[in-house]
């Protein structure tokens, strides 16, 4: 099946096949059947995406750190709702499956066109096709007073600052926490993802960690933030040793665990 994506929504073909490949490994860090079976199905052409390492490196760590803190939030919250924000093809919901009330998709329309056609989602898993800065969209979701996790990967580097602080004035839910992954400045500036360069999909929007995001949101508090370091140290032993420099983590891209404030 031909998909014709560009700019920023291509980065979700790119994502989906670092997971499919890693997934395919003799010895596999992440195991995403769901990507498998969509990149077989994708007419695509992923030779950029082949050559892309870094890019890849960085797909699998983060979801190496990011399953494992949603899962750890999930098994200690039993009664949630997930909101994937940006979700792209994403496919948390499956192995996360069995751990939430509610989970909700969303992305803008063109993305969710696109998600539809390889995944037909249904109660406890919804898509809402809109954008995070479409204040309606609060309007589809089944609340209840229920706790909130809302999950923000692969975003925040291509907007500005201005739409951060937009898409976190309309998260409007009591008992809310986001999982929100950030980029140094330093890596904004410097680095290119070649394998959607000819996108013009680019980095815009940098913070140094969780405490200076905390000061652009008044209504959230800073809770914690794991480096995608703890993923790294998984596929490369060396990152044991590089973890433990100062200018290594400090660049290195962040989830950062925050809070709504009642």
């Amino acid at each position: 099946m031909k998909v014709d994506v560009k700019g920023v929504p291509e980065t979700m073909i790119q994502t989906l096949y670092a997971r499919a490949k890693e997934t395919s490994k003799e010895n596999p860090k992440i195991k995403d059947e769901t990507a498998v079976s969509i990149v077989k199905q994708l007419d695509y052409d992923f030779s950029k995406a082949e050559q892309d390492r870094t890019m890849s490196l960085g797909v699998i760590a983060r979801t190496i750190v990011l399953d494992k803190m949603v899962e750890e939030y999930l098994n200690s919250h039993k009664d949630t709702i997930v909101i994937n924000i940006a979700c792209g093809l994403d496919t948390r919901c499956y192995r996360m499956k069995g751990k939430y009330v509610r989970w909700y998709n969303l992305d803008l329309p063109e993305t969710m066109n696109i998600r539809k056609l390889f995944l037909k989602e249904t109660g406890p898993i919804y898509q809402i096709a809109k954008s995070a800065m479409d204040e309606t969209y609060i309007e589809d979701i089944q609340y209840n007073g229920k706790n909130v996790l809302i999950i923000i990967e692969g975003l925040t580097m291509y907007l500005s600052e201005n739409d951060i602080k937009k898409i976190f004035s309309i998260i409007d839910f009591k008992n809310t926490t986001v999982m929100v992954e950030v980029m140094a400045p330093f890596m904004v500036k410097h680095i290119k993802e070649k394998s959607i360069e000819g996108s013009h999909a680019k980095f815009t929007w940098g913070i140094r960690n969780g405490k200076e995001l905390e000061k652009l949101l008044p209504t959230f508090s800073f809770l914690n933030e794991v480096s995608l370091v703890e993923g790294m140290k998984q596929l490369m032993p060396i990152y044991h040793v590089l973890g433990k420099i100062p200018f290594v983590c400090n660049i290195s891209n962040k989830i950062v665990i925050l809070e709504k404030q009642d």
